[in-house]
């Protein structure tokens, strides 16, 4: 496991990995590795990833079950930089985006980098406390950091809890161990490690 609160050198770059289409590659697990790999490509140095977990698709019946990781690294790139960098990673794997929250070959989600709050910290409660319902609707027409989802998605703080559970958030000041013991025990039970 990965100490990063304590590393105040170490500006870390969260990533979120998820696919639950094989597209390219002969699984969504390949997908991942396929694109962690392309990433070490694009000048980004990995320095953690966690095991991958099979999550149940939200929404319910949309798709098969996903699967999901996070890792961290580090990059020289700024924030839209490594966004496009991602986009373009997702794009060679064949992703479309036709729809939000649809089955996707791949998912690349910019979670944080370090503690930065873009574009500014109005901007982020504006999404961040978004009602659920706009949020299937709505999409930021730029850049957010932290990800405004961070704390809700279960599929995000498991994983994280392998790499960095002592990882600050910049705007709630709560560490991803504490946001992961506030989630419903019934979703985290759904969520489950898988052995490769």
């Amino acid at each position: 496991m990965l100490d990063i609160a304590n590393r105040s050198e170490f500006n870390p770059i969260l990533v979120a990995l998820g696919s639950n289409l094989a597209g390219h590659s002969d699984s969504p697990i390949a997908q991942l590795r396929g694109a962690i790999d392309e990433m070490s490509k694009k000048s980004f140095k990995i320095i953690a990833r966690s095991r991958c977990f099979r999550t149940p698709c939200f929404p319910a019946g949309a798709g098969p079950d996903f699967v999901n990781a996070v890792i961290v690294c580090e990059c020289d790139l700024g924030p839209r930089a490594v966004l496009d960098a991602l986009h373009s990673i997702e794009d060679a794997a064949g992703r479309h985006r036709s729809a939000r929250w649809q089955a996707r070959v791949l998912d690349l989600d910019l979670l944080a980098m370090g503690g930065q709050v873009l574009p500014d910290m109005p901007t982020y409660r504006q999404w961040a406390e978004l009602e659920p319902g706009q949020q299937m609707k709505q999409a930021p027409p730029e850049l957010i950091l932290p990800h405004p989802r961070i704390q809700d998605r279960g599929f995000v703080l498991v994983p994280l809890m392998d790499v960095a559970p002592d990882w600050v958030h910049p705007v709630s000041g709560q560490t991803v161990r504490a946001m992961h013991a506030a989630l419903d025990p019934a979703e985290l039970a759904q969520i489950t490690p898988i052995s490769h």
